[in-house]
């Protein structure tokens, strides 16, 4: 048995998949043989054909469905027509003709491949499923541990920021404090240079070194 696609689906595939389809409902065949003919052309399993016809290209081709079901009711009338035109002829030929125009009931070996296909199908979803949930799984505990690395982070640069108006407050006292510091050595200074004088005993102002 050939190996079944597992990728996705192609435009292209998608176009087969309509035209195949289409084709049989205008016939008046099952959509069943429709995907088992789409599913050897392409690779797939006639389950992922069923699916992928029911959950996304059916709805894109609801004018052409309604369409090839016309073109198949108008077609069986024609069938129906001609075997009434048989059948009035007389004879085994419009009996026969009248069997030809039914529909073969559905081989119940290919049912089972069907109901095969989706339980396959349906095996593959789920396992994809479980593979998801685990990627969520761990995206979300990595997203767990990313906030909590944040708010530690944030309390960091908080501190951070307290220390840094401690220290700014520090900084700016000690310029005061040397600013201050430095306005008493001058005007210490200026306070020696300024001569001083004493009177002697003729009265006269004798400057003091």
């Amino acid at each position: 048995m050939a190996a079944m696609r597992q990728d996705a689906w192609t435009p292209e595939d998608d176009r087969i998949l309509a035209e195949v389809t289409l084709r049989h409902i205008r016939e008046g065949s099952t959509q069943l043989a429709a995907f088992e003919e789409v599913g050897e052309r392409i690779g797939r399993t006639s389950a992922a054909c069923g699916f992928r016809w029911n959950s996304c290209v059916r709805k894109r081709y609801e004018q052409e469905i309604q369409l090839a079901k016309q073109q198949r009711q108008k077609r069986n009338q024609l069938k129906k027509a001609g075997a009434g035109q048989q059948a009035q002829g007389g004879g085994d030929s419009g009996g026969q003709a009248g069997k030809s125009t039914a529909l073969e009931p559905l081989p119940f070996d290919a049912l089972i491949r069907h109901l095969r296909s989706w339980r396959g199908a349906w095996q593959d979803a789920m396992r994809r499923i479980r593979t998801l949930e685990k990627e969520l799984k761990e995206r979300d505990e990595e997203i767990r541990e990313l906030k909590a690395k944040n708010e530690q982070l944030a309390r960091e640069m908080a501190a951070a920021k307290s220390d840094y108006r401690a220290v700014n407050d520090d900084y700016k006292a000690l310029i005061q404090i040397m600013d201050r510091a430095r306005r008493l050595a001058v005007m210490e200074e200026e306070e020696e240079a300024k001569p001083r004088f004493k009177m002697d005993a003729n009265g006269n102002l004798e400057r003091i070194e």
